[in-house]
């Protein structure tokens, strides 16, 4: 498993995308499969940044990605040490609402879940640890 350390800010997403991109690399990975891990990867990390840490701290986030088994997957793991958050225990958006009458928040992760094969979380250690899969 290939692991990258990146500080936890806005500007790190094209860093982060193109780790998950270069450990893509040599297998075979539909255009489809690629803008879905593409938004998931966006959705998680741009969420980290925005909400595990206080504004007057630096955090940092650890990406982590695999890709192998049979059927053929690619397992990305997000690890931080911000404050502890479930995306998973909050209930789905209610998309048959109109966006005025929905709820903020919630759409991304609802996207995460519908698009990967499989989303976990964790809190180990002091640290939140959300795991995505998808075959390709």
């Amino acid at each position: 498993m290939s692991e990258r350390i990146f500080p936890a800010t806005l500007d790190q997403l094209e860093q982060v995308q193109a780790f998950v991109a270069q450990q893509l690399e040599g297998y075979p990975c539909s255009g489809k499969v690629k803008f879905q891990l593409d938004v998931a990867v966006e959705e998680i990390f741009v969420n980290i940044a925005h909400y595990a840490f206080r504004s007057e701290e630096k955090g940092e986030a650890t990406v982590r990605c695999c890709v192998g088994g049979s059927p053929l997957q690619v397992t990305i793991q997000f690890l931080d040490n911000g404050k502890p958050f479930n995306p998973l225990a909050k209930e789905d958006a209610d998309t048959t609402l109109s966006a005025e009458e929905r709820q903020i928040g919630g759409l991304g992760i609802l996207m995460v879940k519908r698009s990967m094969d499989a989303v976990d979380y964790a809190y180990e250690d002091g640290k939140n640890i959300l795991t995505i899969k998808k075959s390709i």
